[in-house]
């Protein structure tokens, strides 16, 4: 399984008005750091013929992150099969390792040409195992 993993500084962009991160943040992040990993291990060629769209998404929140926490983003395919993918990213407290958030996603492989569903190739499927 193929691992990206990415840290990041909370900034006071990051904050709600209770000085917390803002949980619609910590979805940004999700996809942030999904497209950051299809990016880092596609070729143009997969990049110019193929986009993911999201169908589903579900992500716990189990800590908090405030302004200045260095936070680690790690990120993996659990499954790909079909035209779909299960995706999971985990965000951590880099200062006490707590395990702040984690997610769920299922995206579908879509064509440029067609805007249509596509099926996983083995060699999309090898680039995330």
């Amino acid at each position: 399984m193929q691992v990206l993993e990415t840290t990041l500084k909370v900034t006071k962009d990051h904050l709600d008005a209770i000085h917390h991160v803002n949980n619609v943040q910590y979805v940004q992040w999700v996809q942030d750091v999904a497209e950051k990993h299809w990016n880092s291990k596609a070729t143009s060629e997969i990049l110019n013929n193929y986009f993911w769209v999201l169908l589903s998404h579900h992500i716990q929140y189990k800590g908090q992150a405030v302004l200045d926490d260095v936070l680690t983003l790690k990120t993996f395919v659990t499954k790909s099969e079909g035209v779909t993918s299960t995706r999971m990213v985990e965000i951590h407290n880099n200062a006490s390792g707590k395990l702040l958030t984690t997610s769920e996603t299922n995206w579908c492989l879509m064509s440029r040409a067609t805007l249509k569903p596509a099926r996983i190739t083995q060699e999309i499927i090898d680039l995330f195992n």
